[in-house]
């Protein structure tokens, strides 16, 4: 018990360097050859925060553990709305404004409840694995016939910076480092929720997403202390829906995932959240540090209700 307990401690530290490398890495390295801002903020930063989710859900899918393979993606989404938006709200009240709420916030409710839908019919297959792969690349696409990008401000780790032979060690080793850390998060949950008689889907949607979500956590907390609202905003929604476009989409391209009842609970709560979080947005363009406390509050009801059922 106690080993599997250093194996998780160790495979978060592991996702959560490793991502950074690979953010910090691509990034000088996408500049040194005159890469676009867009290609960095929607290509480089989007897959070294979501990597963690993508490796482990992934790594989950082939070795036969569906349930901790999906919990992740609903549970990282669910932590990245409720705890980690919630957060940053407490710390500063967040300013949104229309294009975040009508193009972005409702692109991702409605590919929510989209998967909703399809989790219904008891298995997300190949060619829904395909669709919400579209939709990603339709998307980029589209950020990039309007030049408009999340990640137009420049990495403040960069700044100053010139690529060199080791940001292509740091990446590599990024990559290394969280594909380790994925196979050991996976291996470790599953022994302990075995241990404790805990269902494979309640360490996936609390634990592993916690640990995977650290990336954002790290990303946002830095976005905050900067003042950057607009740019801690973009980057929770956009991580939730490549989370869904993306991740979900391509493991289910690689194998089809059964949906447990556990799964559509979560997807279902998943709806509301991200509903709840655009009425924040929306009224008075702001989420108060009120609003944060109530997201909050929502988490730790859901972590206390799956640990408890």
């Amino acid at each position: 018990m106690y080993l599997d307990i250093t194996y998780f401690a160790v495979s978060a530290l592991l996702l959560w360097f490793g991502a950074n490398w690979i953010v910090s890495s691509a990034a000088l390295i996408a500049r040194k050859y005159n890469v676009s801002e867009l290609v960095i903020g929607l290509t480089i930063v989007a897959l070294g925060t979501s990597a963690p989710e993508f490796l482990v859900t992934i790594n989950a899918a082939l070795r036969g553990h569906n349930d901790i393979s999906l919990s992740n993606v609903v549970g990282s989404n669910i932590f990245n709305l409720g705890f980690i938006l919630g957060l940053m709200a407490m710390i500063k009240p967040l300013v949104s404004n229309k294009t975040i709420v009508y193009r972005d916030g409702v692109l991702l409710f409605l590919t929510t409840a989209g998967i909703l839908a399809v989790s219904f019919t008891g298995e997300l297959g190949r060619i829904f694995g395909g669709c919400l792969m579209a939709l990603l690349i339709g998307y980029l696409v589209y950020l990039g016939i309007n030049r408009e990008s999340p990640g137009k401000e420049e990495l403040e780790e960069i700044k100053g910076k010139t690529a060199s032979w080791l940001d292509a060690v740091l990446l590599i080793g990024g990559f290394a480092a969280i594909a380790t850390g994925g196979h050991l998060m996976v291996t470790a949950a599953t022994n302990i929720a075995t241990e404790f008689g805990v269902s494979s889907w309640v360490i996936g949607v609390t634990i592993v997403a916690a640990g995977t979500s650290l990336p954002e956590l790290v990303t946002c907390l830095a976005a905050s202390v900067k003042g950057k609202n607009e740019m801690l905003l973009g980057n929770l929604i956009g991580s939730d829906f490549f989370n869904f476009a993306g991740v979900l989409g391509l493991t289910c391209l690689i194998k089809p995932l059964p949906v447990s009842p556990e799964a559509s609970s979560g997807l279902i709560m998943l709806v509301g959240m991200v509903g709840l979080v655009l009425i924040m947005l929306r009224t008075g363009w702001r989420v108060s540090r009120l609003e944060g406390a109530l997201l909050i509050g929502i988490n730790m009801l859901r972590w206390a209700r799956d640990f408890m059922a």
